[in-house]
């Protein structure tokens, strides 16, 4: 009797170790699936995460999930794109070097700065002049925009607050605001302005536009336009329309205090501050105290060759 009962208790016991056993096996299988899972999932959310620029000019990572798209209103977007033309970019301060010797009056700076603003082809953010010193001396090709003075003339004289300076450095010109008196013409030394006495070149096209400060489009009649430094390109991380269009490498471009430009031409960052003391820097007019952000370097060393004409020219500009 004692064998059959313990037959069954035997087999009961094994019968109960093995269920435990394929429990377990199951539970390890089963906990391996969600660890792999996981892993999986983890691996999924890692490739959703994705780069963005915030309205700080920071580059920041988030969840791709987190994006929300925020649609606005007209009203609100053009009141966000006046806050942030006039709050500027956060911890910069923006400076150009133009070297003289370089200029072969090539012009692209002009009209890409023509295109990229809607100009008329006889108005002029930016102007190449020839100058020659003397009769005696080889005439060379200056490039002439706003100067983005640190003490601009032309923001203390408007009576309306449209043109003013931001902290990185910019000078800009708020259409909506304008009010065409031309106050800030007068005053500015430097003749860096434009007057928009006729229809804008694409106001047809422009008109449902959004008014950005920082293009400057879609303009109006009867109001002010100039230089801006690009500073949609730079919201952007670009160069200067035409620091990017000179063939030449006529100008560089950068942050002061990084106290780094780059050529636009050749791409070469160099010290700013070494740049002009190595070259004999300078900046226009300084004793008016306007303290311009735009810095030449003498035309030493031009790399065309002076030519006859340059010297008829030169004598009947000076009437010699």
């Amino acid at each position: 009797m004692s064998e059959q009962i313990e037959k069954p208790n035997d087999k009961s016991r094994r019968d109960f170790l093995q269920n435990i056993g394929m429990a377990g096996v199951g539970t390890l299988l089963g906990g391996a699936a969600v660890w792999a899972g996981f892993n999986y999932d983890k691996k999924k959310t890692a490739k959703q995460r994705v780069k963005v620029l915030t309205a700080e000019n920071k580059l920041v990572e988030i969840e791709k999930d987190a994006i929300i798209d925020i649609v606005k209103t007209p009203a609100q977007e053009f009141t966000y794109l006046q806050q942030r033309g006039r709050d500027g970019i956060a911890g910069r301060r923006w400076v150009m070097v133009i070297d003289l010797s370089k200029c072969r009056n090539a012009r692209k700076c002009m009209s890409a700065c023509q295109e990229a603003h809607h100009l008329r082809p006889e108005q002029h953010h930016i102007n190449v002049l020839k100058m020659q010193e003397t009769p005696n001396t080889q005439p060379f090709y200056m490039p002439k925009p706003c100067m983005h003075c640190d003490n601009p003339p032309c923001t203390a004289v408007c009576p309306v607050d449209a043109t003013f300076k931001r902290q990185d450095g910019i000078v800009l010109i708020d259409n909506e605001r304008c009010i065409g008196c031309r106050f800030c013409v007068a005053a500015c030394p430097y003749s860096a302005r434009v007057f928009h006495w006729q229809e804008p070149l694409f106001a047809e096209q422009d008109k449902d536009l959004i008014y950005d400060v920082e293009q400057n489009v879609p303009q109006r009649r009867g109001t002010i336009t100039k230089c801006l430094f690009s500073a949609d390109k730079l919201r952007e991380g670009n160069m200067p329309s035409c620091v990017s269009a000179c063939p030449n490498g006529v100008y560089y471009f950068g942050d002061e205090n990084e106290d780094v430009v780059t050529n636009g031409t050749t791409k070469e960052s160099v010290r700013f501050r070494k740049l002009l003391a190595d070259n004999g820097g300078y900046t226009l007019m300084p004793e008016l105290g306007t303290k311009p952000r735009v810095y030449y370097l003498p035309p030493k060393g031009k790399e065309y060759p002076f030519q006859e004409k340059d010297k008829e020219e030169a004598a009947e500009h000076f009437q010699i």
